[in-house]
């Protein structure tokens, strides 16, 4: 099974609009009931064609939940009968919990297979076959380019978050101790100081694009995670140790708040914004539009509503 860059992931934060282990939310803040969640991923369904099924999924619903939990895999029996499928519905790929984006799905065993395979050779020969696009605060200093660094889980209290590994030595990797990833980013647009970018991740490790746009000196919007590692003197960013950086609610300036039309009170329910633009499939591209609170936030920054060629 194959759950896009969330392959192992440990941790259970993000939602719709931020609070952190409740799901998705309405508006006014109140969880969303199974039945309002099933409304929600029925108007989501961007592709459906012979054996597959595809969804732009919210972020904050996991795909793969705790037994007894609100997730995607849960809800499919209920969605595939709304949608009047006859065969039972398999993941392909989809996207981590605090993402947004596409959600692919089958309904045949052969056919889950192949795409499956299909995205592990794509990579085996160099290419590509997942983008993101993100919203990140602060500008990459090259307009493209690649992340490349280790990754391994540490257990920092009594959470596990992931760090890097700049230099990981044989014997690490041999033990799986630690993964080398890449990701390559390409700049859309710019404004006041906050980025659209293209992510293709090469490698696909738990929460590696976070973690990657921190490397870069550019965490993503509503990064509650990671975004501690990155710090300001004078208005220059810098890179903190991750032992020196606990998890905490992004810190946003009060232009940038004044923007986005948040209150202190509302940012640590602002959802991460990173999403699951395109996959590439052997009969060619899908693609998924953005939320509504990512393409309200290109509005209010004045960042380019991007779509794919």
């Amino acid at each position: 099974m194959d759950v896009g860059e969330d392959v192992g992931d440990r941790r259970e934060v993000g939602t719709c609009v931020g609070a952190r282990d409740s799901g998705c939310e309405s508006r006014s803040g109140r969880p969303l009931s199974p039945e309002e969640t099933l409304r929600l991923l029925e108007a989501s369904v961007v592709h459906r064609e012979g054996a597959l099924l595809a969804l732009s999924k919210p972020p904050g619903l996991p795909i793969l939940g705790r037994s007894g939990g609100l997730s995607l895999t849960a809800l499919l029996p209920a969605l595939r009968r709304r949608l009047g499928l006859q065969a039972e519905l398999h993941l392909v790929k989809g996207p981590a919990r605090e993402c947004s984006g596409l959600a692919l799905f089958s309904g045949c065993h052969r056919t889950t297979e192949q795409l499956q395979r299909f995205f592990t050779d794509a990579r085996r020969r160099g290419q590509y076959p997942t983008t993101y696009h993100a919203v990140t605060v602060g500008v990459p200093a090259e307009a493209e380019g690649e992340i490349r660094t280790g990754l391994r889980w540490q257990q920092q209290g009594d959470t596990a978050v992931v760090v890097p590994v700049p230099a990981p030595g044989r014997r690490s990797l041999a033990r799986k101790e630690v993964k080398n990833t890449l990701t390559r980013y390409r700049v859309l647009g710019t404004s006041g100081g906050c980025t659209l970018l293209q992510l293709q991740p090469r490698t696909a490790f738990p929460e590696q694009l976070p973690v990657h746009l921190t490397l870069l000196l550019c965490p993503a919007l509503g990064d509650h995670q990671y975004s501690s590692r990155v710090g300001r003197v004078l208005g220059v960013p810098f890179l903190l140790p991750p032992e020196t950086a606990p998890t905490r609610t992004q810190v946003l300036d009060k232009e940038l708040l004044d923007r986005l039309g948040l209150s202190l009170q509302q940012l640590s329910r602002l959802p991460l914004h990173i999403h699951l633009q395109r996959l590439e499939l052997p009969q060619g591209p899908l693609c998924a539009p953005p939320p509504p609170t990512f393409l309200r936030t290109l509005q209010c920054l004045g960042l380019p509503r991007h779509q794919e060629p």
